[in-house]
């Protein structure tokens, strides 16, 4: 991979990889923000209703839930959620990779910053999202408007014991 050398504030030279060209990266890219979007979504929608699926499997015939259904419902959200949020990870730095958008200088906190009086970083004010951030933070917004649209004015009213509006 070639590597691409730029020059910080402090003068120091900061190896990255440079971003790759052509058709097959631009595709690779695509695929990959695609696979993050399905991933980002289904942490919030499939690796739930796979656990309830699992919790009701163990449940069976019975008209009370038991408590070994709740536990299986816990552990298996868990698992699954923690699984698809490593599988993003590895996704979103793939991505990253891609479009050469890895970032090469690590910040630190603001609370872990000296209290002595030095200037502001400007550098630190002018730092935007990458584009695998963008992709995660769009499909919760459509996560989440699709929930408001469902429980406004789909789902029905359980108030007063009626099946629908």
């Amino acid at each position: 991979m070639v590597a691409r050398a730029a020059r910080g504030a402090s003068g120091l030279s900061v190896e990255g990889p440079a971003p790759a060209s052509g058709s097959g990266s631009k595709l690779k890219a695509v695929l990959l923000a695609a696979a993050m979007a399905f991933l980002a979504l289904n942490v919030w929608t499939g690796s739930p209703l796979l656990a309830l699926w699992i919790g009701s499997r163990v449940q069976g015939e019975e008209s009370q839930p038991s408590m070994g259904a709740f536990a299986v419902v816990i552990v298996a959200l868990i698992a699954f959620s923690m699984g698809l949020y490593q599988l993003l990870k590895l996704t979103m730095h793939a991505y990253q990779e891609a479009t050469g958008t890895t970032p090469t200088v690590r910040t630190h906190a603001p609370w872990l910053r000296s209290m002595r009086g030095e200037r502001p970083d400007r550098r630190a004010a002018a730092a935007r999202i990458s584009g695998a951030e963008k992709v995660v933070v769009a499909t919760v917004l459509v996560a989440a408007a699709a929930f408001e649209i469902w429980f406004f004015f789909l789902s029905g009213s359980s108030i007063g014991g009626s099946g629908g509006r």
